[in-house]
């Protein structure tokens, strides 16, 4: 799959229920047959959907891990909690299980927010929060992230 691209504010309905942005949905279609995986994110408090072939990327990836080690057996059981199945509906909706909503905080106002080859689901307020650069200053942070990455033979990042 290529990598989604935008940021989306949409409204949440009073039964979980999720209209997709159109831009969105064009971008994921070839994926709207096979459905998404829902889960909680590992490091902020919004939630992670994930195209079917990008979950089964996944899970190749989690199935060599050793199940006989105390710690990924704990990883295991803490990266797939909660994680839900999930399906597009015949006007393009989907619907957010009450556990993982409350688990994000998510309330009417929300973010649908490109993270490469997944996408976020925020609560408006919490996801303006984590982009504020007040918090994080983004230039320090891109320049250890990216700053000694250099996978072209002409030193460009």
């Amino acid at each position: 799959m290529n990598s989604i691209i935008g940021t989306y504010e949409c409204k949440i309905d009073a039964k979980g229920r999720l209209l997709l942005p159109a831009p969105l949905k064009k971008q994921l279609s070839a994926s709207l047959q096979d459905g998404f995986v829902l889960k909680r994110s590992v490091f902020q408090p919004c939630l992670e959907l994930y195209p079917m072939s990008e979950w089964n990327l996944m899970m190749q990836k989690i199935n060599k891990l050793n199940r006989f080690v105390k710690k990924n057996n704990d990883f295991i059981r803490r990266f797939t909690a909660g994680v839900k199945v999930i399906e597009v509906d015949d006007l393009g909706r989907i619907l957010i299980p009450k556990d993982l909503t409350v688990f994000a905080k998510v309330s009417k106002d929300i973010v649908l927010s490109s993270a490469v080859n997944i996408v976020e689901i925020w609560d408006k307020e919490l996801y303006e929060k984590s982009i504020d650069d007040s918090v994080v200053d983004f230039a320090d942070l891109a320049e250890d992230v990216m700053g000694g990455v250099n996978d072209d033979d002409n030193g460009i990042s």
